[in-house]
């Protein structure tokens, strides 16, 4: 078969099928193009994509100064692993920590790798500057928790389809529940052990659960009370998402076209990855300050692909989009009337208890139960009508299209979906 040959979309799901590992359950559609807040079907039809490849595309379906500088830079120079220097990685590292105010990063190229780093990084810096016995330091995560599914990483999680028959599992993680700082000082005072508190600012797979004002600020000052590292997966909240450039910004003003630097909470440790490329190459990276980034030293930790010249030419010109064209801002409007317009519906449909979410990462929950098929038939109905959405957790849906959608995108959008839900029926 000729690599530029059209298939249809059976041909494509089919092929798929059949020589692919059975490991996603994808909506059946099968895109072809992309163009910012929209994708195209092998056949040719147009969809607004409300999930942004789990929040990736935050600058919209290639974006022409992103592919410009992916194009550029692969033209000249694409790998040369970090056995030499190259001419992007300090240019790259330099913008990205003044970005975000860190010392150092370190750079890798998927979201989970990036969270084994911040792993590491903190074992290490348990046992050599804070004093636990080497093997006996403790990680703190939360429950409904989604970092990745990699050994480690599941060996925290309590999602039963990600750990079944993956034994036997890592140990060192202690849960707590979600947005309970009791159950987070508890655990911090009777474990001494205590490295890090591992945590999303938002638990996006979870159901877009967002933690109780001032949460994210008072568990900093738990981690500092008891001297542990507090670790923000921003992977799928950060670079814009939720209305400010970071999540932990809290109410800070860095919504607005330029970051003021002044965070509400401050990561010891802070994880980022997905929209750090703008969808178009992996990129994840892991920073924190000199006090706890120089316990890594060399042949400690490394990747073959991470910060090679196309990731950091990708990476600088993501952010240069996301600063530009006032994302932050942009998120932070239309979130909050895409909340309101589904609050002003949800009295007119039986199919919806509730909406919630921050900037353009929203949920609505479907009145059933999770184990049934109604959210799921739900998208279905949303895709034949132009809209891609995905569940999760069962009767959760989540809306996260990408942050350069238009207030009247974005209305249209919310026409469809109320339409939809009118007219659904089991």
């Amino acid at each position: 078969m000729a690599v530029l040959e059209q298939l249809t979309s059976q041909e494509a799901i089919a092929l798929e099928n059949k020589y692919g590992a059975h490991n996603y359950h994808p909506l059946p559609v099968v895109l072809s193009r992309g163009e910012g807040v929209y994708v195209w079907d092998v056949e040719g039809k147009k969809y607004y994509d409300f999930l942004s490849a789990y929040s990736a595309v935050n600058q919209g379906h290639c974006h022409p100064v992103i592919v410009d500088a992916m194009k550029s830079q692969a033209e000249t120079l694409t790998l040369t692993s970090r056995a030499f220097y190259n001419d992007m990685l300090g240019a790259y590292e330099k913008y990205v920590t003044e970005t975000f105010h860190f010392d150092k990063l370190l750079p890798m190229n998927t979201g989970a790798e990036a969270v084994e780093t911040a792993l590491k990084i903190c074992r290490k810096w348990a046992y050599e500057k804070k004093g636990i016995e080497e093997n006996q330091a403790q990680i703190v995560v939360c429950e409904n928790n989604f970092h990745g599914r990699t050994t480690t990483i599941i060996s925290f999680s309590n999602d039963p389809v990600a750990r079944a028959n993956f034994g036997p599992f890592t140990n060192g993680f202690l849960k707590i529940e979600y947005d309970n700082l009791t159950a987070l000082e508890e655990a911090l005072k009777e474990n001494p052990n205590v490295a890090g508190f591992l945590v999303e600012p938002i638990q996006g797979e979870a159901g877009v659960y967002v933690p109780s004002e001032g949460y994210l600020k008072n568990a900093k000052a738990l981690c500092e009370k008891y001297n542990v590292l507090f670790i923000a997966d921003e992977v799928q909240t950060g670079i814009a998402r939720t209305g400010r450039l970071l999540a932990t910004c809290g109410n800070c003003s860095c919504k607005d076209k330029h970051c003021s630097g002044t965070p509400e909470v401050k990561p010891d440790i802070l994880i980022l990855g997905k929209a750090l490329s703008g969808g178009a190459y992996p990129v994840s990276a892991v920073l924190a300050n000199d006090p706890i980034m120089e316990v890594i030293r060399p042949g400690n930790h490394g990747s073959t692909f991470g910060g090679n010249p196309v990731a950091a030419a990708v990476g600088m010109a993501a952010l240069d989009v996301v600063r530009n064209e006032g994302l932050a801002k942009n998120a932070d409007e239309l979130g909050e009337l895409f909340r309101d317009e589904m609050n002003k519906f949800i009295p007119d449909c039986d199919w919806i208890t509730a909406v919630r979410g921050k900037g353009l990462l929203n949920a609505i929950l479907i009145n059933d139960t999770e184990d049934s098929s109604t959210a799921w038939d739900i998208c279905m109905a949303l895709k034949e009508n132009g809209l891609l959405a995905k569940p999760t957790h069962g009767n959760i849906i989540r809306f996260a299209p990408p942050l350069v959608m238009t207030k009247a995108q974005l209305l249209d959008c919310v026409g469809i979906i109320c339409k939809t839900l009118l007219e659904f029926k089991v």
